[in-house]
């Protein structure tokens, strides 16, 4: 078996997509793990990173692990997403200007 026969074994990345209506309720796939959640803020860990929904009277409507499904319902005033590196950069700017 050469080099070009090879069969590797990839996963397939599932996909990640966010619905919002009337910014009221949302819809999340490509969840892995909800790591915190209160009435006002949402901490996801998502295939594309981590997702901070912040808003009012924030709560989790349905959850399905299998699918990696998240829905909300609240009013959405903010969606973020944290990279490690922009995290980074940021308290770098900040530690600068706050010394």
């Amino acid at each position: 078996m050469n080099y070009y026969e090879r069969v590797e074994n990839v996963t397939p990345q599932r996909e990640h997509n966010v619905r919002i209506n009337n910014r009221k309720e949302m819809e999340i796939n490509g969840v892995k793990e909800i790591d915190s959640f209160d009435n006002e803020e949402f901490l996801l860990e998502t295939n594309m990173g981590y997702l901070i929904v912040r808003g009012q009277n924030l709560q989790l409507k349905n959850l399905n692990v299998e699918e990696g499904l998240v829905q909300i319902k609240g009013k959405v005033y903010e969606l973020t997403y944290v990279d490690e590196h922009q995290q980074e950069k940021a308290k770098g700017l900040f530690s600068k200007l706050f010394r």
